[in-house]
């Protein structure tokens, strides 16, 4: 084994040592200075961010296996940004009686995901993406039920696991079909034997099947809510950013490398389960009354805008996609951070129980109310422009419909976004949740997501520097 291969792998192997590094402070940290272990996790994590912030140049590594390249670098620290943010909200949950003495469970668990999705985005082969899907599933289902002491946490918990397991199943499956047919597991040799039989079409159906439930598709979401309500709610942030921007853009990859030959028939099928997700999301999304349910059923209906940028095939489809991950993440944790900060404070979580908010707590209400705005697409907020790159690159390839079917779901969004802010701005409550001032971990969490709102859509060097790096079929 040439072991000089693990030079390429320069995003893996620090993280792996921050994991390291973050254990032998565990267990040898004296009281005194255990008191600054979040503040040391944060600091670890954002110095990785930065260590690895300049994209790799194109490398593999044991023999094809693992690939780089600047998009996959670019994307690995969107999602490092997103787990960072993370890490920084949950400091007043991981300071609770509850939690604080599983501290490092959580900082060893979520970092383990996030290395498992590192392997699945620099897969080149489909023995390495299954490792990397599992070493992230395995922990997250550990995060899903990390807060025992809830009620439905362990419910929820069992509910990711079965799931997950039932998509991994139904995803080794087809993966094996591929095998069978091509005799390869490596994405460089599989097009060549792809002919569209229908052996590999039923691969690709248990393939996509599989995925859809990591994505949350419909009809692969009815694990969504559930889980999300059950879930601590920092956990419950990074299952529906980072979690799901990186199963999307792997989706992405192995569709314009390895099933490039049959483009036609899964756009035709993606054509489909993009206009149910985002129909059938937002429906659902009218009714809900708790915040954590109806931010489920959002980040469903984001997926589907999501997959509107991977049925282009193109390019600019990939260019659009880390653009919007990268918005939808500053959007998404902003409002998830209010939720948090409020649930720890009050313990509510129900719409009503926002009513009169503006009063009482002005910053948080006007904060949640721009992240809102920027997740229906006003602008001028990041996801306006956003969403029409999604919709630029999706009517390039011809699919006008599709465009015009989810630019009249983004009007339902807007409206039960609306009732969010009519309930913090406009509604009266004669005992609104009380002022507060929120810990400073919170504090500079939620600026860093206001700053990406405001201004990402403005600087178009960042969708520009994406643009450059990214490649279709």
């Amino acid at each position: 084994m040439n072991f000089s291969n693990l030079f390429f792998l320069k995003e893996e192997v620090s993280l792996i040592v921050v994991m390291v590094f973050l254990l032998l402070f565990d267990l040898f940290a004296t009281g005194k200075i255990r008191r600054y272990f979040h503040l040391i996790a944060c600091v670890a994590l954002g110095g990785h961010l930065l260590y690895n912030l300049q994209p790799l140049a194109e490398a593999k590594a044991f023999g094809g296996m693992y690939v780089n390249s600047p998009v996959i670098s670019l994307v690995k620290s969107v999602l490092e940004a997103g787990a960072l943010i993370v890490f920084m909200q949950a400091g007043n949950w991981l300071a609770g009686e509850k939690a604080s003495i599983k501290i490092w469970e959580f900082y060893v668990l979520l970092l383990s995901t996030l290395l498992g999705m590192f392997f699945m985005l620099s897969s080149g082969n489909f023995l390495l993406f299954f490792i990397g899907v599992e070493t992230a599933s395995v922990p997250m289902a550990a995060l899903v039920a990390f807060d025992k002491y809830r009620q439905n946490a362990a419910e929820a918990g069992a509910k990711y696991i079965l799931s997950a397991v039932f998509a991994s199943g139904l995803m080794l499956y087809g993966v094996s079909l591929i095998y069978g047919t091509v005799g390869s597991l490596y994405f460089e040799d599989i097009p060549a034997g792809i002919v569209g039989n229908p052996i590999q079409l039923m691969a690709f159906v248990f393939f996509f099947v599989g995925m859809g439930f990591k994505i949350s598709l419909v009809p692969f979401h009815l694990w969504t809510a559930d889980v999300y309500e059950g879930a601590p709610t920092a956990v419950t942030s990074y299952l529906s950013v980072v979690s799901k921007g990186a199963a999307v853009f792997v989706l992405m990859m192995i569709l314009y490398k390895v099933f490039a030959p049959i483009a036609e028939q899964w756009q035709s099928m993606l054509y489909l389960i993009i206009l149910l997700t985002i129909t059938v999301a937002n429906l659902f999304a009218l009714r809900q009354r708790n915040l954590k349910r109806f931010m489920a059923f959002s980040s469903v209906s984001q997926a589907g805008y999501l997959m509107l940028a991977v049925i282009s095939g193109t390019a600019v489809g990939m260019a659009s996609l880390v653009f919007y991950v990268l918005v939808y993440l500053c959007s998404n944790l902003g409002v998830f951070g209010v939720i948090s900060v409020i649930e720890q404070r009050t313990g509510k979580v129900d719409m009503e129980d926002y009513n009169g908010l503006y009063q009482t707590n002005p910053r948080l209400s006007v904060l949640m109310m721009l992240s809102l705005f920027s997740l229906a697409g006003i602008p001028p907020f990041a996801g306006f422009f956003s969403k029409f790159f999604v919709f630029m690159s999706a009517a390039g390839t011809g699919f006008y419909v599709l465009v015009l079917l989810a630019l009249i779901n983004t009007i339902v969004s807007l409206y039960y976004y609306l009732l969010v802010v009519k309930a913090m701005f406009i509604n009266k409550n004669d005992t609104p949740i009380a002022a507060f001032r929120s810990d400073n971990y919170t504090r500079v969490s939620l600026v860093m997501c206001l700053l990406g709102v405001l201004f990402l859509g403005i600087f178009s060097v960042v969708y520009e520097q994406f643009s450059l790096v990214a490649w279709g079929m």
